[in-house]
């Protein structure tokens, strides 16, 4: 009786048999392609919340008396890192007089923002942009 129960034991499962490599190679492509989606994502996130502090830190400057233009988009750059200035096109329309409204526009292609990682399954990044615009009064 011992034998015959040790037999059993040994044999394996033939029906079972490769079923944890399969659902292993099922689901690992569509693990990899959320953690790709989930790291442009937060990439393209970072890079908005820059491109948002340079356009205030822009308006701020362009409220201010005396402002040129050259010095809002010198400001501008300078938030920016080199990666973001690629590409970028900054708009500045100062006010004449005291109390008019100023406006700073950026704006930035996306692909220079972060790389374009899920181009193969049909999300792609090229012809996109980031873009930001933020108004103040003139002192």
């Amino acid at each position: 009786m011992k034998n015959r129960l040790s037999s059993r034991k040994l044999q394996p499962a033939n029906g079972r048999r490769g079923v944890l490599s399969m659902e292993l190679v099922l689901t690992l492509p569509i693990l990899f392609i959320l953690l790709l989606g989930l790291f442009e994502f937060t990439m393209l996130f970072y890079s908005r919340s820059l491109i948002v502090e340079a356009t205030r830190v822009g308006a701020r400057k362009a409220s201010l008396p005396g402002a040129t233009e050259q010095s809002v988009q010198d400001d501008v750059l300078q938030v920016l890192s080199p990666r973001l200035q690629t590409g970028i096109q900054v708009g500045v329309d100062l006010g004449t007089h005291s109390g008019d409204v100023v406006v700073v526009t950026v704006q930035t292609p996306m692909s220079s923002a972060c790389p374009d990682l899920l181009w193969p399954i049909g999300v792609s990044l090229n012809g996109r942009n980031l873009y930001s615009e933020t108004r103040m009064i003139r002192e």
